[in-house]
């Protein structure tokens, strides 16, 4: 297929060839890998200014979509993927093959630091969701910092670089530009731009961090050079239409009864086995899961408590009049119960799963969001997606969303979500719409703006 770029796409092209360190903040269905592959293969190719190139991807990424969409266009298609996957000996003999690109799970990148050390072969870096570098803590930053000095070109890309706060930024700015705009330690970062907010004094710990005033805007102006944000909504004139729906479930006295028990006690005694929060983030784990329908004990054996959410995904399906639903879960009980109630469901599991929903062979698709949050294309087999189980996760929760809601997407994009009247459901629903206000804020501060570009 003979690739012709949008503007938004020429636009992100020649900010990677622009910039030595390059952050993509592009909405889901932007085209980021197709953006990100044909400045790879520009710079590979025509300005001979990179050798090696390596993609760290999810793995479900890693596997499929960066191979297939390598395959998919004209200019692109000659370019050699070798994905370095799988056991040791696999991951081993994939970096022997000649290749454009490697392409590695971020689980295994700390292997591969280790493998290589100072003998770092990859002078080009793309880092396929750049947010789940978040955390300087996490063994995948550690690795990336340590052979930071010695790529040559490194492309961060996202859709939500800061899901829960802009404190979340500094890992992720680190790696491109090794802390000159955001400080070279997350200390400077965090003391320079922040003050505590909730916290433990006698335990010297801070629970969260708020901006001082000035801050945001500050932050904003020191990372615009390298980093552009662009929405669908501002560029693509054919994203489908997206309605959202709170299906309100009303539990049963005895459900309700059970869930109150446990949000006061923070203990649920059953005949054999009790179930115990004795904390709160625990305890915001088990009211979910009551929430949903069924709960694990202290022996980890489940406990099913209500089957309300599924009776109201029975009436759903029933309403859909055989158009297929994308059901998003949270819990393996609730994959357990509703392929039980539902023998029709299929779970997403493989490439061929991906094939047949698309072929619209799968009338009920199972998937867990963090499975299926990043460049799975899903748009073909349906418009519905169910939330079955809500996710504290803002990332995580436009990602899964956007597997229907991008572009390609035929039909108005209908997503449900299954919130149980009274419990934690109505807090994380709320919760979900407040984090994107700072997120949004981000992106309207740094994205590509018509009038700068010179596109009406």
């Amino acid at each position: 297929m003979k690739f012709i770029p949008h503007d938004y796409q020429e636009i992100a092209i020649d900010h990677i060839m622009e910039n030595e360190a390059s952050g993509l903040f592009l909405e889901m269905g932007l085209g980021k890998t197709v953006s990100a592959l044909t400045a790879a293969a520009d710079l590979l190719h025509n300005y001979f200014e990179v050798s090696k190139v390596l993609v760290i991807a999810p793995k479900r990424v890693a596997e499929d979509t960066w191979s297939r969409e390598t395959e998919k266009w004209d200019h692109t298609a000659y370019l050699k993927i070798s994905k370095v996957l799988g056991s040791k000996s696999n991951r081993l003999q994939a970096l022997l093959e000649p290749a454009d690109i490697y392409v590695i799970n971020r689980e295994n990148l700390e292997w591969l630091v280790n493998h290589y050390k100072k003998d770092w072969p990859f002078d080009m870096v793309v880092i396929d969701e750049l947010s789940s570098f978040k955390s300087s803590k996490a063994k995948r930053f550690k690795a990336l910092r340590k052979v930071r000095p010695l790529i040559k070109r490194i492309v961060g890309l996202t859709g939500t670089p800061a899901p829960n706060s802009l404190i979340d930024l500094w890992p992720q700015l680190y790696l491109l530009d090794k802390g000159e705009r955001l400080g070279k330690t997350v200390t400077w970062y965090r003391d320079t731009f922040f003050k505590p907010g909730r916290r433990d004094p006698a335990r010297y710990i801070v629970y969260e961090w708020n901006l001082k005033d000035g801050s945001e805007e500050a932050i904003y102006d020191r990372i615009g050079d390298i980093c552009i944000s662009m929405k669908s909504k501002d560029w693509l004139k054919k994203m489908p239409e997206r309605m959202d729906n709170v299906v309100n479930v009303t539990l049963s006295p005895t459900a309700k009864k059970k869930y109150k028990q446990l949000e006061k006690d923070l203990l649920l005694p059953f005949e054999d086995s009790d179930v115990v929060a004795d904390t709160a983030a625990v305890l915001s784990n088990k009211l979910m899961q009551l929430s949903n329908g069924a709960i694990y004990d202290e022996n980890e054996d489940v406990m099913k408590v209500h089957d309300a959410k599924l009776d109201a995904l029975e009436d759903m399906i029933e309403a859909a009049n055989g158009k297929p639903l994308l059901v998003f879960y949270s819990y393996k009980h609730d994959l357990e119960r509703i392929k039980q109630r539902f023998p029709q469901a299929k779970k997403l599991e493989t490439s061929e799963d991906i094939e047949k929903w698309n072929r619209g062979e799968t009338p009920l698709f199972l998937a867990h969001p963090a499975s299926a949050g990043h460049g799975l294309n899903l748009q073909d087999g349906g418009n519905i997606i169910v939330w079955f189980g809500l996710t504290w996760s803002l990332e995580l929760y436009q990602q899964a969303n956007a597997r229907l809601h991008r572009q390609g997407q035929k039909d108005s994009v209908i997503v449900h979500h299954l919130v149980s009247e009274g419990t934690i459901d109505e807090q994380v629903m709320q919760a979900l719409k407040d984090k994107s206000t700072g997120q949004d804020a981000l992106l309207e501060a740094v994205k590509a703006r018509l009038e700068k570009v010179g596109v009406s």
